[in-house]
């Protein structure tokens, strides 16, 4: 389904610009993110409406999260959900960010301290634009969450669980770095398991249906659940699930 444009997305953007990060600053992270006291970085490759990523920092706040989108105006409801859980104000009827003590901003950068901004940074474009600036090691984990299977032939290379993004994944995560992936589509999960295999990288662990495997009982009572998986749920669509480690240099 396509998503309406926003009403003054780009001024709501700007409102909120102090949780994104610029491609400029990609490069330097550990700077441009002005997170406090996290112990490491997780990223979240499409982020989509911000469920997932919003849920997750709430629960394991010692850890500063990326969540990356490539759509402006999807990424626009994912900040502004987390701004929202971060008391930092609310989204009035004519498209302006009310901060907590009043003040209506229409295109004016709101001044959010660090300590206010909480653990969830967000960059808005593409996933191999992020992956190609990131430092090397920089990242504890990577979430791939119902990721577009792009089904048809001569697409592949787009998957993101191709080879070509299994080896920046590689390059990024540190060396307790996982992958974590997500998926209702069984052919892309098929082609993931293919992928990883042939790069070298090692399942820990992988079910074809989260939600009924009692294998993983534990994984599954500390599942964060996103808004497509919800909806494939009350359809009756198994979730595919898996977690692995890239290969030892």
């Amino acid at each position: 389904m396509r998503n309406r444009k926003k009403k003054n997305g780009a001024n709501r953007l700007i409102n909120l610009s102090s949780l994104l990060i610029f491609s400029d600053n990609v490069s330097s992270l550990s700077e441009s993110a002005r997170f406090c006291d996290v112990s490491s970085l997780r990223l979240e490759i499409g982020c989509g409406k911000g469920d997932f990523i919003t849920e997750l920092a709430r629960r394991e706040p010692d850890f500063g999260y990326i969540a990356v989108e490539r759509v402006p105006d999807v990424a626009l409801i994912a900040v502004e959900k987390y701004a929202g859980s971060r008391n930092l104000g609310k989204l009035g009827d004519h498209g302006e960010w009310i901060t907590p003590d009043g003040n209506v901003l229409k295109g004016e950068k709101m001044d959010i301290p660090p300590e206010s901004a909480g653990n969830v940074r967000f960059f808005i474009g593409r996933a191999e634009d992020f992956l190609q600036a990131a430092p090397a090691g920089s990242f504890e984990g990577v979430y791939l969450n119902f990721s577009d299977p792009w089904p048809k032939k001569g697409y592949a290379s787009r998957r993101l669980t191709h080879p070509s993004y299994l080896k920046q994944y590689a390059s990024i995560l540190n060396n307790n770095g996982k992958l974590h992936f997500k998926t209702d589509n069984d052919g892309l999960f098929e082609f993931s398991l293919d992928s990883l295999d042939s790069e070298g990288w090692k399942v820990e662990f992988m079910t074809k249906d989260l939600h009924s495997d009692q294998t993983y009982e534990k994984i599954r009572a500390e599942n964060v659940m996103t808004e497509y998986e919800r909806k494939f749920l009350q359809q009756g669509v198994p979730i595919k699930f898996l977690c692995a480690t890239p290969p030892l240099d």
